[in-house]
């Protein structure tokens, strides 16, 4: 994506290279404060049937983003919860409007989800534009710069499977039967759109990306993400394999434990449902409940360690860069202790698991920054560009929760 003139290097920073120094970042809340806030929102959000919604998002982000240190000092949010209520509001008529459609004329379902496809990449927009905006660090505003045209043609491809079911499959009523060939055609089609679409989602996962981290910006400088869609194919290679061998594992494990416990001949008689098929068949569901448990315990942690690697290591501006080297082997052990304790408390360890994996992953990271940051503030400070200022007079930077 093109760097906008208004976040070109300035002259001084053009003049040549200045020292190189390293904001460290770190998370100072702790799981009781947040648990003070976790829990009247919830009480809140349940009297009011969700209408607090926003209000307590506006909550849970102003903790988080004021407990961040870049550098020893706070990130600051400044939003106004009532334009996140607009916006929330405006996501929940969208939401009721399709159901509505597709409940009562689902003859017009194509034409919810072309309206749904025409308003859903401008408020995803609105939402990061609102997001930066209302974020500070040092008394300076971030924002987005990502234009609309863009916001669009990065999103829009993963619509086009739903307009393809809603256009193409027919509507059959409950009274009425398919015909052998129309079924079958159908079942192609819907195969078809399936794997076209899987096959191209890191493509589609790099296209937002690349649009999403190519318009942050902070006084005079614009991030690039210079990651292409092939690092996004590998590591979706990559966490396929890791779930498909901790399956093997888990589903190996059980038959040994079968082995051990049965008896060689009689746990493969029970596996193969002869003399103790009852036995084979509670194995057999306690192998798919725990790897239907263990995979995403193992999938998840790996995914979201590789995937925030490789988007902040590979974002960066002329003066600006991040590294992030957060572990799976960390995340996975987090993770863990956080599943099980969310389990034996019945829900309620759940804002101090937010807390321990919000501090595992924001210290991982880290900026390279070069030249003096003081003069960067100063600069911003006095310039009127509009990166300072109250954000809250833009119409268009509601908050859609995204």
């Amino acid at each position: 994506m093109a760097v906008q003139d208004d976040f070109a290097p300035t002259v001084a920073f053009a003049a040549g290279p200045g020292p190189t120094q390293k904001l460290d970042i770190r998370f100072t809340g702790s799981g009781s404060e947040y648990f003070r806030i976790w829990i009247v929102n919830l009480l809140l959000t349940l009297v009011t049937f969700t209408l607090y919604v926003p209000f307590a998002r506006a909550r849970r982000i102003a903790y988080f983003q004021n407990n961040t240190l870049v550098g020893g000092d706070p990130l600051g949010f400044h939003a106004d919860p009532w334009k996140m209520f607009r916006g929330y509001l405006l996501v929940l008529l969208l939401g009721l409007g399709y159901w509505a459609v597709s409940k009562f004329l689902p003859g017009l379902t194509w034409l919810a989800v072309v309206v749904f496809m025409v308003l859903w990449p401008a408020l995803w927009r609105a939402s990061l534009q609102f997001r930066l905006r209302n974020t500070s660090w040092r008394g300076v505003r971030l924002s987005f710069q990502g234009d609309l045209k863009s916001a669009y043609l990065s999103m829009l491809p993963f619509f086009l499977p739903a307009l393809v079911f809603v256009l193409f499959l027919p509507a059959v009523r409950e009274d009425e039967t398919m015909a052998r060939e129309a079924a079958n055609g159908l079942a192609a089609l819907v195969g078809f759109v399936m794997l076209a679409f899987f096959a191209l989602l890191p493509w589609l996962f790099a296209r937002m990306k690349r649009y999403q981290h190519g318009g942050y910006a902070f006084a005079q400088e614009r991030t690039q993400l210079q990651v292409g869609a092939g690092r996004f194919y590998a590591l979706f290679f990559k966490t396929s394999a890791v779930s498909i061998v901790a399956g093997l594992l888990v589903g190996g494990a059980l038959v040994l434990v079968a082995l051990l416990v049965l008896g060689g001949a009689e746990a493969m008689g029970a596996l193969a449902g002869g003399r103790a098929g009852f036995a084979g068949a509670v194995i057999m569901v306690v192998a798919l409940g725990l790897i239907y448990l263990l995979m995403p315990l193992v999938t998840m942690p790996y995914f979201a360690a590789r995937f925030q690697n490789l988007l902040w290591g590979g974002t960066q501006s002329p003066k600006i860069g991040f590294e992030s080297a957060l572990r799976f082997r960390d995340l996975f052990r987090v993770t863990l202790v956080n599943w099980l304790l969310i389990v034996v408390t019945l829900g309620f360890y759940w804002p101090f698991a937010k807390v321990r994996t919000a501090r595992l992953k924001l210290e991982a990271m880290s900026l390279e920054v070069e030249g003096p940051v003081d003069e960067w503030i100063s600069r911003a400070q006095r310039s009127s560009q509009g990166v300072l200022g109250d954000a809250a007079g833009d119409f268009f930077g509601i908050d859609m929760g995204l």
